[in-house]
């Protein structure tokens, strides 16, 4: 895709970062420089590559570099602290990191080693034994197995044009791509293997549904971490030769600034981000004629918000959509529904991919009667990594991914979203785990026992409570807990109230009566009985 792109149409410019411009034929350029010097720190086929780093035009060059190489990227997000990064990077077994230094005044470095020791050897990190390199984009530091991204490019010298192009060549379109990291309910670090042609493929459809192409251009929010930021964002604007926009860290109150400089065309964001915009007391007088479709997914709309994004925002085109890791881009809403199907429903199921909604039999439920969501088709993950029991209890023989999420068929087929089987929440539009976020917790000494629920809010959809239970003559408070959550774990993932009890409720056979806890975190009180 990239070759075809380059040759087709080379002054494209498909990435706009401040003063720098990548076009088709530059990325092309870029991409073999990247793919050369990871060679020469020694990347085979099939090695995995991560990146640590914000949304910029390096994160970019680096993705198609990986690829060029052969190898397996593995984006890993910037909200993640040391303890949640080296587990991924230790579980995905990485040999090369490639990670911003100082970002948000925030040392990858010294994160890493509190957690996974000083360097050893030629490696930087004692506990990371399959990491040999970490290139370091930002502020540069020295010390065994750090490199600077000039060095590292520098590298690519040792390594022939030619034989990159070869490894290059070599790829095909069965081999893993990316592998994206989720956590689900085990609290277990999961790595998702997906594959450039199913990728590529349930991509272009979605970029079909809201006519992505030359002209649009296109800011992304979404942190190319995340499944959305690098398929339906950096991928797509390359395939269709839109122009993206990497946006490292969004305001969502600059938004209206970031329409009228950049002359956006596409907006993609959560309910809450354009309800904030519709609030606004300048928006009459603010410029928002390039705006052509706004995408919001992943939570439920209201009608009118979308009858307001078309008539005071000007979107001729607002969609909903629904999608997982697992199982990619699943289905959409078209640019002639309704705002009433636009607000209730994910729209209907994409070319390739069949939708099937089942009770707790397996016995598929008729229209307008709830039950689990299972999927199939050639979007559904190839496998977890390294975990085959993972594998087979997600999809089954016959190729449905159980997606542990509760929907509805409408008799036009449309799918709605009405509940989780699993307890995953969003919250800020990112996937939050109540067992993740448990077990991160109970590393903080203090306490004994944690449960995590899920409590409705304002402004980030879903954020999490938890309930403990202290050790042993310990005395912790709410805001040491929450202190030090927030130094240790995603911010997202930090848990908006810590109430302390006795004991935590159980049901009658001894499960932790999560039930009760979210009664009593709706009411905003402790549980009782």
């Amino acid at each position: 895709m990239l070759r075809t792109t380059a040759e087709s149409r080379p002054d494209t410019v498909v990435c706009l970062d401040g003063d720098v411009e990548l076009t088709q034929s530059g990325l092309r350029v870029q991409a073999s420089r990247v793919a050369r010097a990871l060679i020469a720190h020694g990347v085979r086929h099939g090695d995995r590559v991560a990146i640590w780093a914000p949304n910029t035009w390096e994160w970019v060059v680096t993705a198609f570099g990986i690829w060029d190489a052969g190898g397996i990227a593995v984006p890993l997000s910037t909200r993640g602290k040391g303890i949640e990064t080296a587990e991924l990077l230790r579980r995905m077994g990485c040999s090369v990191l490639v990670a911003t230094e100082g970002f948000l005044g925030r040392s990858a470095v010294d994160m890493l080693a509190d957690v996974a020791g000083p360097p050893e050897g030629s490696r930087p990190f004692a506990e990371l034994p399959d990491l040999q390199h970490v290139v370091l984009l930002g502020d540069s530091r020295a010390g065994r197995g750090l490199v600077s991204w000039a060095g590292f490019l520098d590298s690519s010298e040792a390594v022939t044009a030619s034989h990159a192009e070869d490894r290059a060549r070599a790829v095909a379109p069965s081999d893993p791509f990316e592998i994206l990291c989720t956590s689900g309910t085990t609290g277990t670090p999961k790595g998702v293997v997906l594959d450039g042609s199913q990728i590529l493929r349930a991509y272009w459809d979605w970029a079909e549904v809201i006519r992505l192409g030359e002209g649009d251009r296109y800011p992304i929010v979404s942190p190319f971490a995340h499944g959305f930021g690098i398929n339906a964002g950096l991928l797509v604007c390359v395939a269709r030769g839109a122009t993206m926009i990497p946006v490292p860290v969004f305001n969502p109150d600059a938004a209206f600034d970031l329409v009228e400089n950049q002359r956006l065309s596409v907006l993609a964001g959560p309910p809450s981000l354009f309800a904030r915009m519709l609030s606004r007391p300048d928006l009459p007088g603010r410029d928002l004629s390039s705006l052509r479709v706004a995408v919001v997914g992943a939570a439920a709309v209201p009608t009118d918000l979308v009858r307001s994004m078309h008539t005071e925002m000007g979107f001729e085109q607002v969609v909903n959509a629904y999608g997982l890791i697992e199982g990619s881009c699943v289905a959409m809403t078209r640019r002639d529904d309704p705002p009433e199907v636009i607000a209730a429903t994910a729209g209907r199921p994409m070319p390739g991919v069949e939708v099937r909604i089942v009770d707790d039999a397996g016995t598929p439920v008729s229209a307008g009667d709830r039950g689990e969501i299972l999927l199939r088709g050639y979007g559904v993950m190839r496998k977890y990594w390294n975990a085959p029991d993972l594998t087979a209890a997600a999809v089954d023989g016959d190729g449905w991914l159980h997606t542990g999420d509760v929907g509805v068929l409408d008799a036009s087929g449309n799918l709605s979203i009405v509940d989780r089987k699993k307890e995953m929440f969003i919250s800020n539009g990112f996937n939050a785990y109540p067992a993740e976020i448990e077990n991160l917790l109970l590393r903080y000494e203090a306490l004994d026992q944690v449960a995590v629920v899920a409590v409705q809010d304002e402004r980030q959809g879903e954020t999490a409570w938890a309930f403990a239970v202290a050790a042993d003559d310990a005395e912790p408070d709410e805001a040491a807990v929450i202190a030090w959550a927030k130094g240790a774990m995603s911010n997202y993932k930090v848990p908006r109230r810590v109430v302390f009890l006795p004991e935590l409720p159980t049901t009658p056979n001894g499960k932790i009566d999560k039930a009760k806890l979210r009664e009593a975190a709706h009411a905003n009180e402790s549980p009782t009985g």
